[in-house]
């Protein structure tokens, strides 16, 4: 079946200049980019695509990041598109991301690991009506 999952490369991937390999590994195991867009997310926004995160105390730490420069946010699409995607971006943590996931081989730090991916079905079309409200 296939499935819609927001995929954001971070801030900190778009200046290690990090976003080229990110979509050629995306485009690589098989999954369609059906839109992609560079753009600075607003605090409001961040705010809401992290809003089940309020009440823990790296809230504002995650929303000052997403917010500190460009990203690049997708609509990937394909048979089991969440997990594959959560699979290639390897583990939140990057010393626990496998060797050959994005995060276990150009992740530095758990607050800057390079992606964000959906990590579920509802939660993706969520996000997508986020960043793509006419999608």
């Amino acid at each position: 079946m296939s499935e819609r999952t927001l995929i954001l490369v971070k801030p900190d991937a778009v200046r290690r200049g990090l976003t080229g390999e990110v979509i050629r590994r995306i485009e690589a195991k098989g999954f369609a980019i059906t839109r992609l867009e560079q753009r600075h997310i607003s605090r409001d926004i961040a705010e809401q695509h992290y809003a089940e995160h309020a009440d823990k105390p790296f809230y504002a730490g995650l929303v000052d990041f997403i917010t500190s420069g460009p990203l690049v946010a997708m609509i990937v699409e394909g048979e089991g598109a969440v997990a594959g995607m959560r699979q290639l971006m390897g583990a939140t943590n990057p010393l626990e991301a496998a060797p050959g996931s994005i995060r276990g081989d150009y992740a530095t730090s758990i607050g800057e690991n390079l992606v964000h991916g959906s990590d579920s079905i509802d939660n993706g079309e969520r996000e997508i009506g986020l960043f793509f409200p006419d999608a």
